[in-house]
């Protein structure tokens, strides 16, 4: 099993700090380096900024948003980034939500599934190089009826397909993930409840002929290293919290249906009620300590190890942290620890 970083958003007080992560993790071994957008700061900018002070460490994007950019526009950022690099580049995907993708973006969040669908196809048509032609129910290239014509990408990636992935969270896209991708970007992800993720994606691989042999399995977990394990969940309060019971509407939330699918439903509404109340201290609080622990790397680096194992023993290939200190030191060392806890678990 490899391991990863994910830097998360640029522009949340520690932009002076992630070049030193990303150098370290590049120094360390790890294989890739993911950065997020939402409505703040976009991820090209900064995989570029990283690619460009890194030597050997992947960069990836997790995600680029479906409704920020044109398929066409993607692969050209993907063809870029992947040449500028040194062929270090993956391309993570996903469709956002519904509040950022109309909120933001002017782009109706309708038929999510198909719309992934056909921009994966677009991409992949644009980054082979053959002359740009589509016609679908959300793309038609060239336009009918005027002056455009089929048109092919000028750069040369240094690879010849740039390794894909989707973020997903639902059963129906979880299965088109493993149909369309390369890999999965997974969030919340427990071991003891692989089942609500692998089995669909392998029924998807399973619709291409495939197996998941050789497709990424990469979901993000947080790290909180010390010997004090509620102090470490309650470290995660905040952001479960966030998640949970703030991104999306009270309909339409992707990770609090997920919390339900996990068995916590009567959790997942207090922690959405409290949430859509502003009572944020109140839905931090209400945030099971099983779940935190089901979803995270908590405790010293034995304990961690003893995680790591479990989650290679469900299938995980790259497992990307997301260290939970806000200082240089404290992100520093939980990478430093991920590696013994790798090497202490004999995954390495």
């Amino acid at each position: 099993m490899r391991l990863g970083i994910n830097l998360g958003y640029w522009g949340l007080g520690m932009d002076a700090d992630n070049i030193a992560v990303a150098q370290e993790a590049d120094r360390l071994g790890y294989s890739v380096c993911w950065a997020a957008e939402a409505y703040g700061s976009d991820a090209a900018t900064v995989l570029s900024f990283v690619a460009a002070k890194t030597e050997r460490i992947d960069v990836g994007s997790a995600i680029f948003q479906i409704p920020a950019r044109t398929p066409a526009m993607t692969a050209m950022t993907a063809a870029t980034l992947d040449t500028l690099s040194g062929g270090r580049f993956r391309l993570g995907l996903g469709v956002s939500g519904p509040q950022v993708s109309e909120g933001w973006y002017g782009v109706k969040f309708d038929k999510p599934l198909a719309r992934t669908r056909e921009y994966v196809e677009i991409i992949r048509k644009a980054m082979s190089r053959e002359r740009l032609v589509h016609e679908g129910a959300h793309w038609t290239l060239p336009l009918p009826g005027g002056p455009g014509k089929p048109i092919k990408l000028t750069v040369h990636p240094v690879r010849e397909r740039i390794p894909l992935y989707i973020a997903a969270i639902g059963p129906k896209n979880l299965e088109q993930t493993g149909e369309i991708a390369d890999g999965w970007l997974g969030i919340f992800f427990s071991p003891e409840h692989a089942a609500l993720s692998l089995d669909p994606l392998k029924a998807g691989r399973a619709k291409a002929g495939q197996s998941l042999d050789g497709f990424d399995l990469c979901p993000t977990v947080t790290i909180a290293v010390g010997e004090d394990i509620k102090a470490g969940v309650d470290s995660q309060r905040s952001y479960a919290a966030l998640y949970i019971g703030g991104m999306g509407s009270k309909e339409k939330n992707f990770y609090n249906q997920l919390a339900r699918r996990m068995g916590y439903e009567q959790a997942a509404d207090e922690i959405q009620e409290k949430y859509l109340a502003k009572d944020y201290a109140g839905a931090a609080a209400a945030v099971p300590h099983d779940l935190i622990d089901a979803t995270s790397l908590i405790g010293d680096t034995a304990r961690i190890a003893d995680r790591m194992q479990a989650y290679a023993d469900a299938g995980v290939t790259t497992l990307t942290l997301a260290p939970s200190g806000f200082t240089l030191d404290e992100r520093i060392q939980a990478l430093r620890t991920g590696v013994e806890a790798l090497e202490l678990a004999g995954l390495a």
